[in-house]
């Protein structure tokens, strides 16, 4: 189930945190051209393993951290600050519309 984050959270804030709590195996940098092939790698590798995904607003990368993490207990959210989902595509719409700041993507 995924996990996407409407509450406003500082983009470095968020991105250390998740660092303190699990160990980050790889970062996908994209730009406009190569975004679809990055964003297929990422997919590949975050369902082959134990692994949480990360996408933030107005960050052109994926990051991928080892293992399951609590993002509720590590940041404290209520039910009012994030929406789940199993349609894999909305965490990515809802980031690059501006409709929320964060998705964790966990399979």
């Amino acid at each position: 189930m995924h996990k996407i984050l409407t509450k406003w959270i500082e983009p470095y804030v968020l991105l250390e945190t998740m660092k303190k709590q699990c160990n980050l195996v790889k970062v996908f940098t994209f730009d406009g051209f190569s975004k679809y092939s990055v964003k297929k790698e990422f997919l590949d590798k975050l369902q082959k393993g134990n692994y949480t995904g990360l996408y933030m607003k107005n960050v052109n990368q994926f990051y991928l951290f080892d293992g399951q993490i609590d993002i509720y207990k590590i940041f404290n959210l209520q039910k009012s600050d994030y929406e789940t989902t199993e349609n894999i595509e909305k965490p990515f719409d809802m980031i690059d519309t501006g409709k929320a700041e964060a998705s964790f993507l966990i399979f």
